[in-house]
């Protein structure tokens, strides 16, 4: 398996490329007065659908872990418009798992009327896991890196 949007590939992710996918929709006030979802709903809709689909597995909020996964970065390749109200299919890989953080490999699809998916949208995500109090990096909680294991790239 290749590595999804990872930095220096030209080549791009097709959904084959991610092992789970979390979907959404766009909703009306996503759009902008220049007609298309706005550039930073890119970035929720990663953020959603990665904590999204890590709550509905762990069974658990993910504030309620004993470490919060907070963003240091991200960053978004935007490959084609998307507009009120399209479905989407946001493909979730994993670049890289070290002690503290992980980096997510997202990418967001257009659903199709006819099944296909069509990239919107390529991006990299990553959290480092923190101490609610201290706010000082730790290691990933056991529960998240179980998950998380399954979705690593072997080529990352």
């Amino acid at each position: 398996m290749s590595t999804p949007g990872a930095a220096g590939s030209d080549a791009a992710p097709t959904a084959e490329d991610f092992p789970v996918f979390y979907d959404l929709r766009v909703r009306l006030a996503d759009d902008d007065h220049f007609g298309h979802v706005n550039n930073a709903r890119y970035y929720e809709y990663f953020d959603s659908a990665i904590n999204g689909w890590l709550i509905e597995n762990l069974g658990v909020r993910v504030k309620d872990l004993p470490a919060l996964g907070v963003v240091v970065s991200s960053s978004c390749a935007f490959r084609r418009e998307l507009h009120f109200p399209n479905r989407l299919r946001v493909g979730i890989s994993v670049g890289r798992i070290g002690r503290s953080s992980i980096v997510y490999r997202p990418a967001i699809f257009l659903l199709e009327e006819d099944g296909s998916l069509a990239l919107a949208a390529t991006g990299e995500f990553v959290h480092v896991y923190v101490d609610p109090e201290t706010r000082r990096p730790v290691a990933i909680p056991q529960q998240v890196l179980k998950l998380v294991t399954g979705l690593a790239n072997s080529d990352a």
